[in-house]
């Protein structure tokens, strides 16, 4: 058996980052951005008034003060002539402050009379004015990579962006594997079981950036183990769910070798997730999870997040770790390292009671893996420990 880290260290060479690809602004909410971008124009690209009032010169502005008001300027609708001495513009937010203008005296400081304004007796000091590129100039950058918010699109519609340089999502192929499958809807044979893990790592690794297709269950025979390889064509990375472990019924490996898969480690130091397997099948990465539905799932947080990060450019590194105390104590670990399902509570991370890998609900319960080391001491309530969010 190998680490979790040699394992990523392998898992990490059977990828790399996937070509770029120009995508609409529209659609680009959530994928990586790959190259830098830069403002097209300044914002506001004039200085414009911040509130609805009057536009004067600022060194006329006292109070009691009268102004000839000689015209009006609103959004999208300038004034283009000077503002001279003793005149005004009526001016509403948004609006390009006319030349000559470098003040706005809000409306609830002005009295009016026809085209006579005079300002009150207390207009404070604020100009109310938004300067030229106040917000962005041109040639302003939104740095690579990272991941487009929806604050991010607004800002590039602003700097008139219309198209944005991202990373092609992967394609993922997912295969669950065994006799004892049926897909959701299905009426189970006696001795069967519903298929969860390709669902859940669908769904997993699609918020991760990825484009994942579930395949047909590959039944426990060579012929449709293989035939399930074949519909995989295409893909970047095929995920097989179950039949990597060393029972009779356990043939992922032996199709997989068959078929030209380099196998790169087989077997990590781990729990829940010890059967785990990966290498290259011509075009494609191939990681092989085990059948358990929690070490499918944990595995996929741990192992195929990772690699679906480095193929859309972010770079080589372990799943995030956060750091928080334990709200209860815990005992001593075992040789492998320990992802236990656990809670995040205003006390502190609890570990959940029930830790078999089968259990499901136990992980839809939990918000966080807390991360024990090999051999890891037992621990006492107050101390503090890792923990990847889920």
């Amino acid at each position: 058996m190998i680490t979790v880290d040699a394992a990523l260290s392998h898992l990490f060479a059977l990828v790399e980052p996937l070509e770029i690809e120009e995508v609409p602004l529209a659609e680009a909410s959530g994928r990586i951005l790959a190259r830098d971008v830069t403002a097209r124009r300044d914002q506001p690209p004039f200085s414009a008034s911040a509130m609805d009032g009057y536009a004067l010169r600022g060194d006329e502005a006292t109070p009691g003060a009268r102004f000839t008001v000689i015209g009006e300027a609103a959004a999208g609708h300038g004034f283009h002539r000077a503002v001279n001495a003793g005149e005004a513009v009526r001016i509403f937010t948004g609006a390009p402050l006319p030349e000559g203008a470098t003040r706005v005296i809000i409306q609830e400081d002005v009295t009016r009379d026809g085209d006579t304004m005079t300002l009150g007796a207390d207009i404070g000091t604020k100009d109310h004015i938004r300067p030229l590129g106040c917000d962005f100039r041109q040639g302003q950058s939104i740095t690579a990579p990272r991941t487009l918010r929806p604050a991010d699109i607004a800002l590039m519609a602003s700097m008139n962006i219309a198209s944005v340089p991202m990373r092609r999502k992967p394609q993922v192929a997912l295969i669950s594997t065994g006799d004892e499958l049926v897909m959701p809807g299905e009426a189970p044979g006696p001795d069967q079981i519903i298929a969860s893990n390709t669902f859940g790592l669908k769904a997993l690794l699609e918020a991760r950036g990825a484009r994942a297709r579930i395949l047909p269950i590959a039944r426990d025979t060579v012929a449709s183990l293989t035939t399930a390889f074949g519909l995989a064509e295409g893909a970047d990375l095929i995920v097989t769910i179950g039949g990597a472990s060393v029972g009779d019924h356990d043939l992922v490996g032996r199709v997989a070798g068959d078929l030209g898969m380099d196998r790169a480690f087989y077997k990590v130091a781990m729990r829940p997730g010890k059967p785990l397997m990966a290498g290259r099948m011509g075009g494609a990465a191939m990681v092989g999870l085990p059948g358990n539905p929690v070490s499918a799932m944990v595995c996929g947080h741990v192992f195929v997040a990772p690699m679906i990060d480095k193929m859309l450019g972010m770079g080589e590194g372990p799943a995030p770790r956060r750091e928080t105390v334990l709200a209860a104590p815990l005992p001593a670990n075992g040789p492998r390292e320990h992802y236990m399902r656990a809670r995040l509570t205003d006390a502190g991370l609890i570990a959940e009671d029930k830790q078999d890998s089968s259990l499901l609900s136990i992980l839809a319960h939990s918000d966080a893996l807390l991360v024990r080391p090999p051999h890891d001491p037992a621990r006492n309530a107050g101390e503090t420990v890792a923990y990847l969010p889920i």
